[in-house]
């Protein structure tokens, strides 16, 4: 035993030091401005941004601009400027009806550089030509230029801020400890310019913020979820979303509504039934998705059904060549309001 202890210390001192994530605890809440910026102590994190445009003729296009930062299981010890303590990626996306089908593209790259960076102090995230930053005014503006499209818009808020969950502690699944801090933006005005090909195009619209980081986000049983945000032609905005293991079933679900009068409901996991409906196949990956869902959300003193209509049914959004997941994302209406429904884990579950 004498003679292993000096290799058993040699060991212990080879051995690397891996990131201690932060906790997200319900008694720290959520704080504005403070928490528009990055919290690099924390696993994952993202900023998301979905909406519909309106173009001078009368079209329409959703669009999607998210950027994540994720912090990587590296070495924290190592010395190097070229260790990936931080990453950033981002993914873009513009869903055309007459196209069928998105267009996407995407950018990775670990953070420094110069080329890469998400800041503490407010939301600002460069990822080599790409943007997202918040101006003083509270706008947010944002560059991508992807595959055949480019995007130059503001996003204005016309609304204070939803704090998800209790006071953004947003629970995700049965152990407390399965949780996220979570705000969102509804009813963001866009305003900006639209690239499609060589053609830049004025455009309008209506957009949605969500902004989210996490340690420990799923439950063990969980293979993925779907989210649905909607922002109502009355003012209101409603948050819905379920966690779902690999049968189906739902592991959490929750989500907030928020009236034309700014009255806040939080809702229960036993408040939101999704009910998947005929699913639409990819006729690339062959993975069955359930773009069209009926979702029943109990409200206090009411009860609504909201049956879900995409844009169209191909936005699929495949981002694992640049280590991201397979999913849909798709613009999306129900009766009285529209928005963006999101889905996760259906073609191989989830990882985060």
């Amino acid at each position: 035993m004498r003679r292993l202890a000096p290799l058993l210390l040699l060991l212990a001192a080879a051995a690397p030091v891996l990131p201690d994530y932060a906790p997200v605890r319900p008694e720290a809440p959520v704080v504005l401005p403070r928490d528009h910026g990055a919290h690099p102590a924390f696993r994952t994190e993202w900023w998301y941004v979905t909406g519909w445009l309106a173009l001078p003729d009368g079209g329409r296009r959703g669009f999607q601009v998210t950027f994540f930062r994720t912090r990587p299981p590296v070495d924290q010890r190592n010395p190097s400027a070229f260790a990936a303590k931080q990453v950033i990626f981002a993914h873009a996306a513009l869903s055309d009806p007459a196209r069928g089908r998105l267009r996407h593209d995407q950018r990775i790259a670990r953070a420094g550089f110069g080329l890469a960076d998400a800041a503490t102090r407010d939301t600002a995230l460069v990822l080599d030509d790409w943007s997202l930053r918040r101006r003083r005014d509270g706008r947010f503006v944002t560059h991508v230029a992807g595959d055949g499209f480019a995007l130059d818009l503001v996003l204005t808020p016309t609304q204070a801020a939803i704090l998800q969950g209790r006071s953004g502690y947003s629970q995700k699944g049965p152990d407390p400890r399965e949780a996220s801090y979570y705000f969102s933006l509804p009813h963001l005005a866009v305003s900006g310019t639209l690239g499609e090909g060589r053609q830049r195009t004025p455009v309008t619209g209506t957009a949605w913020l969500d902004r989210e980081w996490s340690s420990t986000l799923l439950n063990r049983r969980a293979v993925g979820w779907d989210w649905l945000g909607l922002n109502m032609d009355d003012g209101g905005a409603l948050t819905l979303f379920r966690v779902r293991d690999g049968q189906g079933r739902p592991v959490w679900a929750g989500g907030s509504w928020r009236d034309k009068a700014g009255r806040l409901t939080i809702l229960k996991p036993g408040d939101v039934i999704f009910s998947p409906g005929r699913p639409w196949r990819s006729p690339r990956t062959g993975t069955a998705w359930p773009v069209s869902p009926t979702i029943t959300v109990t409200l206090p003193g009411r009860r609504l059904v909201l049956a879900v209509v995409p844009l169209f049914p191909d936005q699929e959004l495949d981002s694992r060549r640049g280590g991201g997941p397979l999913y849909w994302e798709g613009a999306v209406s129900v009766p009285g309001g529209r928005g963006y429904l999101e889905l996760t884990g259906y073609g191989a579950p989830l990882k985060m």
